[in-house]
């Protein structure tokens, strides 16, 4: 049989090719997974303390509204705005020549009333008159009397005094102003019962107490630390924040502090012995937070845990770890339950390239 010169070539070329796949088909492929290397901590016990830093604004503590419980016009309103004022001084004076007047005319009858009383139990004696006109006698002075006491009551509510000594806040009204019932007419504060209240989390509650000490500090006055204390922590949490208020007392109240000043507190939590692992060791995802352990046979373990505070670079776990556990503080890609992994330290990961 003929073979072209042509054909010969492009056979040989066909060998050739075929050779070389059966070549690359027998050298065995690389192996394409290395060992999952991880960083590991031996989580343990330790004594320590928490600071936190909250923000509040400074108000007064004890303070009041001066309402008028008598309608009239305003006669004195001495005081205004900033003003210091002493306790039992003259706040507002009102009008008072109409209910003087009814208290006159009070006063008269309950003196007629009681005459009639002397005249009528003397005429009993001599049975001239009949025991219930006596009755009738000593019930009309009983309601005489209790006029007259309604009357200087309401005349005592005409001038009110300052319930303890302070500064004006608000002045809302005039001299000369008529003043309807319940008027609301001065605001008085005591400026030595400033306190601020905060916002904490339900998980620092449990480590703070009432008379606790804290440090405060007021932006407008500069740096400096003052002195504060726990006076009250309310027993209710916000249902969407889960934070419950705490007030602040200031004592001594510092030289300048103003209420609606911003202030900042300082929180120190009582050292206590708390297991603690490293912040970037906590893992969330759908079904809460967890952690991943390494055990003796180096496979992975899923720990469901429940967290505390978090303090720097460290987190509390109250619940679902044991001291003496390993746990995964770095080479997280691609870790899950079950995986067989290699314990090395931070250097080394480094120089794979890992910073999960």
């Amino acid at each position: 049989m003929h073979i072209s010169k042509t054909s010969g070539v492009f056979l040989a070329l066909i060998l050739f090719l075929s050779a070389c796949t059966q070549k690359q088909a027998s050298v065995p492929a690389k192996k394409s997974q290395g060992d999952h290397l991880v960083e590991t901590i031996l989580i343990k016990k330790d004594t320590l303390s928490h600071v936190s830093a909250h923000t509040g604004t400074l108000r007064a503590d004890r303070t009041t509204r001066i309402f008028n419980q008598e309608e009239g016009r305003i006669r004195q309103l001495p005081f205004y705005e900033g003003d210091s004022i002493a306790k039992g001084d003259l706040l507002v004076e009102l009008d008072d020549q109409l209910l003087s007047a009814q208290l006159s005319k009070a006063v008269a009858t309950r003196r007629q009333a009681k005459g009639d009383l002397q005249r009528l139990v003397s005429m009993e004696k001599k049975q001239l008159v009949s025991r219930d006109e006596r009755v009738r006698a000593e019930t009309a002075l009983e309601v005489a009397l209790s006029e007259e006491l309604v009357l200087k009551t309401r005349l005592g509510y005409t001038r009110i005094k300052a319930p303890f000594a302070g500064i004006i806040s608000e002045r809302l009204v005039e001299s000369g102003d008529i003043a309807p019932r319940y008027t609301h007419l001065l605001t008085l504060y005591d400026p030595d019962s400033l306190i601020t209240e905060i916002s904490v989390s339900e998980l620092l509650l449990p480590y703070v107490h009432r008379d606790d000490k804290v440090e405060v500090r007021i932006d407008a006055l500069g740096d400096r630390v003052f002195s504060g204390k726990i006076q009250r922590i309310h027993p209710a949490l916000d249902e969407r924040t889960r934070r419950s208020k705490i007030e602040i007392v200031i004592d001594p109240v510092p030289g300048g502090a103003m209420i609606g000043q911003f202030c900042r507190v300082y929180l120190n939590t009582r050292a206590k012995v708390r297991l603690v692992v490293p912040f970037r060791s906590l893992q969330r995802d759908r079904k809460g937070e967890f952690v991943y352990l390494v055990g003796e046979d180096q496979q992975v373990k899923r720990a469901a845990v429940r967290s505390g505070l978090r303090l720097a670079d460290k987190v509390e776990i109250l619940e679902g770890l044991a001291e003496g556990s390993k746990v995964v503080v770095r080479g997280f890609l691609g870790l899950h339950q079950g995986k067989k992994v290699k314990e090395v330290t931070s250097r080394t990961l480094q120089s794979q390239g890992s910073s999960d």
